[in-house]
Order: structure tokens, then C-alpha cells, then sequence
């Protein structure tokens, strides 16, 4: 792992998941770069909630796609979610939990820490 990569701490970027696979480089983390334009920076911890709402919104995140190798997610699954659709969900009362150590310091440009930290979880 690059030791340049920070987490909204300014600490080392930690792992978000690895069973399952997330991150848009699918190697556990909730890193980013030029193709990644869904911003794909916060490691959250899915709920029942977020999921229909997610889904609700067009993104369908619990339904196994066998072809792309997604299992489809549950509630208690860690994921790296797109900055847009968590911030949304935050607004509808619906954001998931956040594992502030595996999320991606870009997060900060779209949503302040004292946010971030009212849906702060350990992992």
C-alpha cells in the first residue's frame, strides 16, 4: 500500500473489506484516482436502510451479479460507497455507518469531518 495515502484523519489509509471485495481497484481499499469517477471513498458498513434506498435510487447493491463476481451485499457488509450517494443518503436520514480509518481523505472535499464523525463506527 502507497504510504501516501491518508484517511479523513490524516492517518494511513486502512483496509475497508476484503470478503467481500470492495473498492473501485477491488483490492479491499477505499482508494481513488482519474477513472474512479464515482469518487468511491467511504467504507461503510451496509444496513437494511440503506440498501432499499440505494436500490430505490437505481443503484442496486443487494442483488448478486454472478458475471462481475458481486455477491451482492447484506446488511453488516462493508463497502466503499460513492462520496455522492452517501452525502445523499445523509440527507434523507437513510447514512449508512462510517469506518473513518478506511475512508479516503478526497471525502473531504465534498463533506466536512464533524459529519463524517456522527456516523463513526470502529471497525
Amino acid at each position: 500500500m502507497d504510504k501516501q495515502v491518508k484517511n479523513v484523519l490524516g492517518t494511513e489509509l486502512c483496509s475497508c473489506c476484503f470478503v467481500p471485495m470492495t473498492g473501485f481497484y477491488r483490492d479491499g481499499f477505499c482508494k481513488t484516482g482519474g477513472e474512479d469517477v464515482g469518487t468511491h471513498v467511504v467504507c461503510a458498513v451496509m444496513t437494511e436502510e440503506f440498501l432499499e434506498f440505494t436500490k430505490s435510487k437505481g443503484n442496486d447493491l443487494s442483488t448478486p451479479i454472478p458475471q462481475w463476481n458481486f455477491p451482492g451485499l447484506q446488511e453488516g457488509d462493508k463497502w466503499c460507497l460513492c462520496i455522492s450517494r452517501w452525502i445523499q443518503a445523509e440527507k434523507a436520514g437513510v447514512a449508512p455507518k462510517v469506518i473513518l480509518e478506511a475512508t479516503h481523505m478526497n471525502a473531504l472535499k465534498f463533506t466536512t469531518l464533524e459529519v463524517l464523525s456522527k456516523y463513526e463506527v470502529k471497525n
